[in-house]
């Protein structure tokens, strides 16, 4: 049975990373399954146009103050009546703040909705200032509102998952995200890129990310810093904008650092192959419940240090050991493609030495071994069982999506009980 799955995400730019893969990887996975998705963003006017992705439909919004160029689905009459003309059969949300009340819209018109957890509340909070007991008090009553408004939500790892097993949401379900484990290969390492960028007795270190508060994107200038006051030679490359990109350039050319701005990569073969050159990637994010960016560098053959308060861990593959989750403090347990540090620079420094002293070989072996177990075919059946949609579909080329399993026995067409 074909389903038409109208997807609706707020802050999504041309510029974005994650989030922006994912929504293309699942509706190219759900339109190729034989389904029919739909996805509403916002931007400057009203257009639709037909992608690989299924219909894009953008509506206009308001770019959000602060946010580097984000925008948001701010007319409410404006988007219930496109819902009321698309009639889904389902719907997904990919922002539970500014869209909670879709799940409300859903009920009443008695279509199976899903909100999709692309980032933890209370770490989000946390990153932007706000002390761990309050963050975590306003987290759980913010995640009792989504489970009580949706059929179900959809969390991309255990990590993620603790914020509403924690409140006793019983209609939680897991859906890994993936990598395009052909765009991202050990093979497109590349002298040119290598050259261009660094020296031949520097270690290159790269930073794929959105330059926000919540990324911490000023621990890679600290991990640099520190490298360098130990008499490492090394380099960074920035791949990535937003809002804080100008303080980072100023700190970086105020204290000398050896740091490049590439700003936004739109060509993926070129972010690509810049993965695939680096000796180490850095992410940084503590409040990650993913990280699409860091899987990507597995794929392409380069470690990559995270931090070990984020659910990055759990992805690459590294066991955690010593973290105090409150505060970020403590130590990582490493592995070939991997390493886990505290938020801080130092902490950073340590890991990408520790990963350089392992063979070269080896390290770049594992980072795709651990890749290889995210492809896209396994996210979009999760995802597509978290929907109740059929789990096994034809695709073009006569293969199938294999079945997926859901962690939650619940109906989708139950509202969502904590």
């Amino acid at each position: 049975m074909s389903l038409r799955i109208v997807r609706l995400a707020n802050f999504v730019t041309p510029g974005s990373g994650g989030l922006r893969t994912a929504l293309r990887e699942l509706g190219a996975g759900y339109l190729a399954a034989g389904h029919e998705p739909v996805l509403v963003v916002p931007g400057e006017r009203h257009e639709e146009r037909e992608t690989g992705q299924g219909l894009v439909v953008t509506l206009p919004g308001p770019v959000l103050p602060g946010s580097g160029g984000y925008r948001v689905l701010a007319d409410r009459a404006r988007l219930r009546r496109l819902l009321d003309d698309l009639a889904p059969d389902r719907i997904e949300v990919s922002d539970r703040t500014t869209l909670r009340w879709t799940g409300e819209w859903a009920r009443r018109a008695r279509v199976p909705a899903v909100m999709v957890s692309h980032e933890t509340a209370d770490g989000v909070l946390r990153t932007w200032g706000v002390p761990a007991a309050p963050a975590r008090r306003i987290a759980d009553s913010l995640n009792s509102r989504t489970a009580h408004a949706y059929a179900r939500v959809v969390c991309t790892t255990a990590w993620a998952e603790r914020e509403f097993r924690r409140i006793g949401a019983r209609n939680v379900v897991r859906a890994p995200l993936g990598v395009d484990l052909a765009r991202c290969r050990p093979q497109l390492w590349d002298a040119g890129v290598r050259e261009r960028h660094a020296r031949v007795e520097e270690v290159l270190l790269v930073l794929c990310s959105r330059l926000s508060v919540e990324k911490r994107p000023g621990v890679a200038l600290d991990c640099l810093e520190e490298l360098g006051e130990r008499g490492v030679r090394a380099r960074l490359v920035v791949a990535g904008d937003g809002p804080l990109r100008g303080r980072l350039e100023r700190r970086a050319h105020a204290r000398a650092l050896p740091v490049t701005f590439l700003g936004h990569v739109a060509d993926r073969a070129e972010l690509a192959a810049l993965q695939a050159t680096a000796d180490v990637c850095l992410a940084p994010g503590p409040a990650e419940t993913f990280g699409l960016a860091a899987l990507e560098a597995l794929a392409c053959g380069t470690p990559v240090v995270v931090s070990a308060v984020s659910a990055l861990p759990e992805v690459v593959g590294v066991e955690v050991v010593g973290v105090d989750g409150a505060d970020g403090a403590g130590s990582g347990g490493g592995s070939a493609e991997a390493g886990a540090a505290a938020l801080g620079g130092a902490g950073f420094a340590d890991a990408v030495q520790a990963l350089l002293d392992r063979p070269e070989g080896e390290r770049r072996r594992a980072a795709r071994a651990r890749a290889e177990v995210f492809g896209w075919d396994r996210s979009v059946a999760a995802f597509l069982a978290a929907h109740d949609a059929p789990a096994v579909a034809r695709v073009p080329d006569g293969r199938e999506w294999p079945a997926a399993e859901v962690s939650a026995d619940v109906r989708v067409g139950a509202r969502g009980a904590v």
